[in-house]
């Protein structure tokens, strides 16, 4: 398998306005391989967040460094696309000019634009909302939009922070079948953060636990468990299995965080 995404001895230090230092990350290494569902899984604080943000080029490290597909990323990297848990679309816009506005912004004509938007949003199944306002949907419909607005980019990897985090359980469960049923599709690499072993269960192909701060990378699971993944797969002793293995990782760092 090919390498395109790549962290080395990264660490990363926030430093306040008042002289304070926070050490988020340290010493942290991790490869993502080309076509994986990668979950990211860890306390709150651990450093999640700024990982997949140092991928998108929002932030760089300290020390040490990040490669797309061996090259340094060194700015913001437009063949990593963000989504993020709040939906972040434009209210005034109907659903396909949301879908249409990174390509609008790249000069492409109205005809191709329009065509690659209905493309994508026949993909996450809303064609039949290209015309309507992001507040005559609801909460996963929204995600959905957003998701598509970020595949019409045509990113090498779809980075993703807790995009499910704010809709209720049903929803949540059935955008999580979505995700994996575009991927499929779609074939793209997912970087996918989440503090839910059971969502990360679902998705994953491996699973990165990472220590509460500072984040380092604490135990790698790979997850065998068959596909395509529904719900009910959680009946399954083998998930039981690796679900127990997992939570005894992720305790030990809970525990230690709050003493």
């Amino acid at each position: 398998m090919t390498t395109i995404l790549q962290a080395q001895n990264v660490s990363k230090i926030f430093e306040g306005r008042n002289g304070s230092r926070v050490l988020a990350i340290e010493n942290l290494s991790m490869n993502v391989e080309e076509g994986e569902f990668l979950c990211l899984l860890g306390t709150s604080g651990c450093g999640k967040s700024t990982i997949i943000n140092m991928f998108a080029g929002f932030t760089s490290p300290s020390s040490g460094s990040v490669k797309l597909l061996g090259e340094s990323i060194k700015g913001i990297e437009p063949r990593c696309g963000m989504v993020f848990q709040a939906y972040a679309l434009f209210p005034w816009k109907t659903v396909i000019e949301n879908v249409e506005f990174g390509l609008k912004m790249q000069g492409i004509g109205r005809k191709e634009r329009n065509e690659q938007a209905l493309h994508y949003l026949d993909l996450v199944k809303l064609t039949g909302f290209a015309n309507h306002f992001p507040m005559e949907l609801s909460g996963g419909m929204q995600q959905r939009v957003t998701i598509a607005r970020c595949l019409t980019a045509n990113p090498e990897v779809l980075l993703m922070d807790e995009p499910f985090a704010a809709l209720d359980a049903m929803t949540r469960q059935v955008m999580q079948e979505e995700l994996l049923r575009i991927q499929e599709v779609s074939k793209k690499t997912i970087v996918f953060i989440t503090h839910n072993i059971d969502e990360a269960l679902i998705l994953a192909d491996r699973i990165i636990v990472l220590s509460a701060r500072p984040g380092r990378v604490k135990e790698i699971f790979k997850n065998d468990l068959t596909r395509p993944r529904h719900v009910n797969i959680q009946l399954e002793p083998e998930y039981a299995t690796l679900k127990l293995k997992i939570w005894r990782a992720v305790e030990d760092e809970v525990s230690r965080q709050l003493n």
